[in-house]
């Protein structure tokens, strides 16, 4: 599944995921197995970066450009802003 950005692919998976749990929380992990089953061309790290850091309302700005995707709620876990 290769859509174009990785951000794109991660949101795809997110809310691939999201659909099928009761409580609307993610994990990294359960991101990159769902990106490796849809063979994705990104790697664990910049997968993790992205949901992590780049991408992340509250964590550190490290980046250029960031987005208001995802909110961590606890070690590890997140879930989808909007």
């Amino acid at each position: 599944m290769n859509v174009g950005y990785c951000r794109d692919e991660i949101l795809i998976c997110v809310k691939q995921l999201l659909k099928s749990k009761t409580i609307k929380e993610f994990t990294i992990q359960e991101v990159i197995e769902l990106m490796r089953k849809n063979s994705s061309i990104y790697k664990e790290s910049t997968i993790r970066t992205h949901i992590s850091s780049k991408c992340c309302v509250n964590s550190p700005s490290h980046h250029a450009t960031v987005y208001s995707d995802f909110q961590r709620v606890r070690k590890g876990v997140y879930i989808l802003c909007n």
